[in-house]
């Protein structure tokens, strides 16, 4: 993110993505009063008009971040969103071996009367490393780099899903393991959660036209990297551009 604004993944007369930075809202709320910026607000000034954000991100989450540029758009794409027609991937990297595919099936307390609502996630691993370096109770430290296709969207739905499985986000300080987090901070420098919005997949709702939006990799997560074996499936996620249509 610079003074100017966000990086923009796609726009058209319709719909604006953009890549969110970790540590950024996507608009103001009362649990943090005390926040000037806001992803609403930059895009909007960026793009010179309303904005409507079609799905949220966590202040620690980065990567793709979409708005609809009028209600009517905003509405299709709540629509698509509601009934399962919008593809969501997230990156994570995670303490432990995780397993090679797993599907989390755990429901989730949401809302005032916290009502436990159903809840879906898939993984898959990507990469899996060892550190030479004792953290908690273990002579060295174990990590995963895993992709993430929730089915549901409840409310930190990943992070939650990856703690029930004992696998938590490195930097993750809700839901995550504070001897790993301190690790990852003080001694990698890399303090950040790791988690990132990949890519995002719809049916444009004006023109039709397949879109697969991908948001790079921020500067934190290629460092968090080079702590893992390279592979073709990593190596090719560094490189990505931003759009892609589907097949």
């Amino acid at each position: 993110m610079d003074k100017e604004g966000l990086e923009i993944l796609f726009q058209d007369d319709w719909i604006i993505a953009v890549n969110k930075p970790a540590g950024l809202l996507v608009h103001r709320t009362h649990l943090a009063p005390r926040e000037t910026r806001f992803a609403l607000n930059i895009v909007r000034d960026q793009t010179g008009c309303w904005v409507y954000p079609i799905h949220r991100l966590d202040k620690g989450t980065s990567g793709v971040l979409l708005f609809a540029k009028n209600p009517e758009t905003a509405s299709l794409l709540g629509h698509m969103v509601l009934n399962h027609q919008y593809f969501k991937s997230y990156l994570a990297i995670v303490r432990g071996y995780s397993p090679d595919k797993d599907t989390i099936d755990y429901p989730i307390p949401q809302g005032r009367y916290r009502e436990r609502k159903p809840a879906v996630s898939h993984i898959e691993t990507l990469e899996r490393t060892e550190l030479p370096y004792p953290v908690g109770i273990f002579n060295t430290a174990r990590y995963s780099v895993v992709r993430i296709w929730p089915e549901t969207g409840r409310r930190h739905q990943i992070r939650r899903h990856l703690k029930h499985i004992n696998y938590n986000i490195i930097g993750d300080k809700l839901y995550g393991d504070r001897a790993h987090n301190r690790f990852y901070k003080e001694v990698l420098e890399i303090p950040q959660m790791l988690l990132h919005a990949h890519e995002t997949g719809f049916d444009h709702p004006e023109t039709g036209e397949k879109l697969m939006i991908k948001a790079p990799l921020p500067d934190h997560w290629k460092k968090a990297l080079i702590n893992f074996p390279p592979n073709d499936q990593i190596s090719s996620i560094k490189n990505e551009g931003a759009v892609s249509p589907l097949d």
